[in-house]
């Protein structure tokens, strides 16, 4: 990456920063291949934040089948951690988990469950078949202790499992449905799919280990015996390790990284978070392969204005990447984006993933559970993850007296209500919506893999008023 004029003497955010077009011999943004360089196995360069209303193993699968990973939170029972990895690797590389209830549950079971999903469906199953479809359309006029088999559509189409997905894609249109359970030869229920699924199926490439199961990828905090609940997250099949902790540049975040290297000498260690070139350069020496880059830039955090410390992201991001390069390692933009530009420029500063939590908060997928507003609107209650409600729940087991004493040291929002966007209320939506620009702004830049992206952007600093300028009017001025 070059700047289009000398670069300020103060540092900037994504907000202050802008990509001038080069001259492009990329024919069309599907030729740009968005495999990330870190070579973690990911496909596109999305990493979702290990916050406990997000993700989960419901985020996991879906983020890892579109090529992506998920980091579960560190604060999670080992017990837990070990079904939530036997769930991802269980699932299908291609096929969407349905969320089934059989013929005499009720109603009200359904409607709890009907938005955990994005297709809004769920399948009634009898002795493992389909019997039926349910959504939410067919609750209108029954009370919630009605069984499915009164409610239900028994009209159904189902697809098979041996079908060409292209051939899925077309009998859904041609049936004009959005949404059929995939079966075996046998009629039983082993998935379900989707119109749009199918297509992105044939656009996306999934993030898989090498036996072909979903990546899987867990946090690991520098407290306790890091080494210690690092192998047993091996055992359990996990691909990545994040070593993580507010303030990475410390004495024992390099021990941590330093026991979780001798425990699993094989799997790639992500590290953090730093800001600075001499942070990103100790935590590669003690045994990092990939440093995660901000302190103080997300939604949720309120470090820089209880502490005064952190860093603008983009400027972070330039620095700490150059240095990793040197190195021959990578780092991961961690927080402040709010927009598909915000990952195109992290991309173009030297990241090789970034990481989304709060802007993803509100899908189906998030592990929060969906409430409704007095006006009906959909909506789920996010938190940060140095906030009082996370420190309530990471020292669960300690005494009341320490956990009353840790409760005072908060840098987080504890309750925040992250509404359901109508038009894009799933996290396949918003990848649609990050990966569409990125390979627009790699098609803009002449660049057909994120390496030559970082090679050949040439950014510029603007005001805010040029910020304003870009941002489109929903209503004429």
């Amino acid at each position: 990456m070059r700047f289009l004029q000398s670069p300020p003497a103060h540092d900037l955010t994504y907000n202050d920063v802008f990509m001038v077009p080069s001259m492009s011999t990329v024919p069309s943004r599907l030729d740009v291949n968005l495999r990330t360089p870190d070579n973690l196995g990911t496909h596109i360069p999305v990493v979702v934040s290990n916050m406990t209303a997000v993700a989960g193993r419901r985020m996991a699968e879906t983020v890892a089948r579109r090529g992506g990973l998920v980091v579960l939170p560190q604060d999670i029972p080992l017990d837990i951690i070990g079904q939530v990895v036997d769930y991802v690797k269980s699932r299908h590389v291609v096929f969407e988990t349905p969320i089934t209830l059989g013929p005499t549950d009720t109603l009200g079971e359904a409607l709890s469950l009907v938005h955990k999903r994005a297709h809004g469906a769920v399948v009634v199953v009898d002795e493992g078949k389909p019997v039926g479809i349910f959504t939410e359309h067919d609750a209108a006029g029954f009370d919630r202790f009605t069984q499915l088999k009164n409610v239900m559509n028994p009209d159904i189409v189902s697809v098979s499992d041996s079908m060409d997905i292209v051939a899925i894609h077309d009998l859904l249109v041609d049936q004009r449905l959005s949404f059929a359970p995939v079966v075996n030869s046998g009629g039983l229920l082993v998935g379900s799919v989707t119109r749009r699924g199918a297509l992105r199926s044939t656009m996306y490439k999934p993030a898989v280990d090498s036996s072909g199961r979903l990546l899987t990828s867990v946090a690991v905090g520098i407290n306790g015996d890091p080494g210690a609940r690092a192998r047993a997250l091996v055992a359990m099949g996990v691909d990545v390790l994040v070593i993580d902790t507010a303030h990475g540049h410390q004495d024992r975040m390099l021990r941590a990284i330093e026991a979780v290297r001798a425990a699993a000498p094989a799997t790639p260690i992500v590290a953090g978070n730093v800001v600075t070139q001499d942070g990103t350069r100790d935590l590669i020496n003690a045994g990092a392969d990939v440093i995660k880059v901000g302190v103080g830039p997300g939604a949720m955090c309120t470090t820089r204005m209880m502490t005064g410390v952190g860093r603008p992201q983009f400027s972070a991001v330039l620095d700490c990447a150059e240095t990793a390069r040197s190195m021959g390692k990578h780092i991961w933009a961690d927080g402040g984006v709010r927009y598909p530009r915000d990952v195109a420029l992290a991309l173009a500063g030297g990241a090789a993933s970034v990481m989304l939590g709060s802007w993803l908060a509100g899908t189906y997928e998030s592990a929060a559970d969906t409430l409704r507003d007095t006006e009906g609107r959909l909506y789920k209650e996010s938190f940060g993850m140095a906030s009082n409600r996370a420190v309530r729940n990471r020292t669960r087991t300690e005494s009341a007296f320490e956990r009353a004493k840790k409760e005072l040291f908060e840098e987080g929002i504890s309750t925040s209500r992250m509404y359901l966007d109508p038009i894009r209320p799933g996290v396949e939506d918003i990848i649609d919506q990050i990966v569409a620009g990125l390979r627009s702004s790699c098609t803009y830049a002449g660049a057909a893999t994120i390496d030559e992206f970082r090679e050949r952007a040439v950014v510029g600093v603007q005001s805010s008023a040029g910020y304003d300028e870009g941002r489109p009017l929903g209503t004429s001025w």
